[in-house]
């Protein structure tokens, strides 16, 4: 099945919240693949549930184009797969706190039976979420800005945190990015937080309304960032003291060879889209 057929749950997203079902698409469209870089059933099962024109939207998924954007999109949550799954095996009874999560099903990926997971997004996602992917007894979600720290209240500080957003900041004013992560650094000491960029060249034609198919346009994306720019999050707050790159692993194929090369190329490499890990400063010792 495609998604195209109505089966079920009616999504009406719009704008920057209807991306959760884009990226949904291709993570499912990825995950039928038999040669998939990201085994994601889930996935799969809600696109099959949900009533909406996948492809008729967002395009076929069996075409060239279809296949490399979805194994790219594979690639990019593998990334923060491996990110929290390394987090999980140092603190297995941590806290993962997931902003603008949308439809993403990483729970059933990498939960270790152990951690908390708190999944912060706008009202309208939140409701869709309920109904599609009920919490489970360690999983909740809070309607909330993630712009607004108030849901920082909802965190135990007791317990290791680590903060995912993915396709989020871009959304973000530049304001708004450097005030979210300066935020987090003063409430997680000691915390990580894992977030997607895209490069400026790409930001800019998103904002221009470039970025466009026959029936989809890509929402503006005001803030952007080349990956060799990365060591300028430094200056978010004093509080951030590792700033890595979360280099793809580029998978069987032509297209995996590509994108290894890629990663690997200082002229290519430095405007490609990336996956940035931060780790902020822990509390001073006691004297």
């Amino acid at each position: 099945m495609t998604g195209d057929q109505p089966t079920g749950v009616r999504a009406e997203l719009a704008a920057v919240p209807e991306t959760a079902l884009w990226t949904l698409y291709h993570r499912a469209c990825e995950a039928r693949r038999p040669d998939t870089v990201l085994p994601d059933p889930r996935a799969v099962e809600l696109l099959d549930r949900l009533d909406f024109p996948f492809a008729e939207r967002f395009g076929s998924g069996d075409g060239r184009a279809g296949r490399i954007q979805s194994r790219l999109q594979g690639l990019r949550v593998r990334c923060f797969d491996r990110e929290v799954a390394d987090f999980l095996a140092r603190s297995p009874r941590g806290t993962v706190v997931c902003l603008g999560e949308g439809l993403e099903t990483q729970y059933w990926r990498v939960d270790n039976g152990r951690a908390h997971w708190l999944s912060v997004d706008l009202p309208d996602l939140v409701e869709l979420r309920e109904r599609l992917l009920p919490p489970a007894p360690r999983q909740r979600l809070l309607a909330h800005s993630a712009t607004d720290l108030g849901w920082a209240d909802q965190v135990d500080p007791g317990q290791d945190v680590l903060i995912t957003a993915q396709g989020l900041l871009m959304y973000l004013r530049p304001a708004e990015v450097r005030d979210l992560i300066a935020g987090c650094a003063e409430r997680f000491p000691g915390a990580g937080m894992v977030f997607d960029t895209v490069p400026r060249w790409f930001g800019r034609l998103t904002v221009e309304g470039k970025m466009r198919s026959r029936s989809y346009q890509a929402p503006p994306m005001p803030w952007a960032m080349d990956a060799g720019e990365r060591a300028k999050l430094a200056t978010a707050h004093p509080g951030v003291v590792e700033i890595r790159d979360v280099r793809p692993i580029g998978g069987p194929g032509l297209l995996g060879a590509v994108v290894d090369t890629a990663v690997r190329l200082p002229v290519v490499s430095r405007y490609r889209p990336s996956v940035v890990a931060l780790r902020f400063a822990g509390r001073p010792a006691q004297a």
